[in-house]
């Protein structure tokens, strides 16, 4: 009965209630919630009417809480924890320092840039829970827009619009991921025009349009359009492909981190800079939380900013500061 009539209740007369029930003198509880003695007697006067019930006898010798007090009390002792609960909670997800945050990432990311930032963050703002989800850069796109993620680690460039911005991270540059077989392999460095009779390893471009066309921009710009044998949305399955011996590839040079006896990586001179590609945080301008804020701002702190960019529907970059 007590919790079923509670909700329409004023907080403040359940407090006034435990306090009472817990030193049982009127004036000494009153002292303690600082008042005076007659508004306690109010307060717990209609807190009974409204549960139809008395909570304490009063005589001479004191008060005393009666059966149904003695009930209520564990209850409304759970009560008044489960809103201090609430209160605390609202109040640090709206300070960035609680809550959940849901951070999308490509799987590029999970070779430095995750393992640089998630660290300084949870340090930081140990009150924070982080859900971290794999995905395409436009498949997080997608979802900070749908309201699904939060933030986002995304690769560019990106070629289609969006409604987020993006603040660039790291800037990167295609490296050659070529099987130990091939003779390419055995070079310290490569010209991209010395690959173009090979079989290559493509980016998708339905799901992973901006790589495929900085990849294929590159190759154009360096004479000839590659003979595309494979594709694969990820970077890790695009060098899977590629340790299996099907083709070469491009790849973001930080994937030099993915160790195997069957890959060659190789440097390749005098690239394009229309070949550029990196990583950025992509996030809802307005729509952030708390600990969004924050998370940006960690990233742009440890790594090398810019400002933010907007796609347009038009594909073009807007730099905002």
């Amino acid at each position: 009965m007590f919790l079923s009539n509670v909700i329409t209740m004023d907080l403040r007369r359940v407090r006034n209630f435990v306090v009472l029930a817990e030193i049982l003198n009127f004036r000494k509880a009153a002292e303690r919630l600082h008042m005076a003695q007659p508004p306690l007697s109010v307060s717990i006067q209609k807190l009974e009417a409204e549960l139809g019930t008395k909570l304490f006898t009063r005589s001479s010798s004191g008060v005393a809480l009666t059966p149904s007090g003695c009930a209520a009390l564990a209850e409304a002792r759970r009560l008044l924890f489960h809103n201090d609960q609430f209160v605390d909670l609202a109040r640090t997800a709206a300070q960035g320092t609680g809550g959940n945050l849901r951070v999308g990432f490509v799987g590029s990311c999970s070779f430095g840039m995750l393992q640089k930032l998630v660290p300084l963050f949870r340090a930081e703002y140990p009150g924070v829970e982080l859900t971290l989800q794999e995905a395409t850069s436009m498949g997080i796109l997608q979802q900070i827009e749908s309201d699904e993620l939060d933030i986002g680690l995304v690769r560019t460039p990106l070629i289609k619009s969006t409604g987020a911005l993006l603040v660039p991270l790291e800037r990167d540059e295609f490296m050659a991921a070529i099987p130990r077989g091939n003779p390419l392999a055995a070079k310290p460095e490569l010209s991209l025009s010395e690959m173009s009779n090979e079989a290559f390893v493509m980016y998708t471009r339905g799901y992973a349009a901006g790589l495929h066309s900085a990849a294929m921009l590159a190759c154009q710009h360096a004479g000839f359009v590659p003979r595309v044998t494979q594709e694969a949305t990820q970077v890790q399955t695009v060098l899977a492909m590629v340790e299996s011996g099907l083709g070469v590839a491009l790849v973001p040079s930080v994937m030099w981190r993915f160790s195997s006896q069957k890959i060659g990586y190789r440097k390749l001179l005098r690239l394009p800079e229309v070949a550029s590609i990196g990583i950025a945080l992509a996030y809802r301008p307005g729509m952030e939380s708390g600990a969004a804020q924050r998370f940006r701002r960690v990233a742009e702190r440890e790594c090398s900013g810019g400002g933010s960019v907007a796609i347009t529907d038009s594909g073009r970059k807007e730099l905002r500061r």
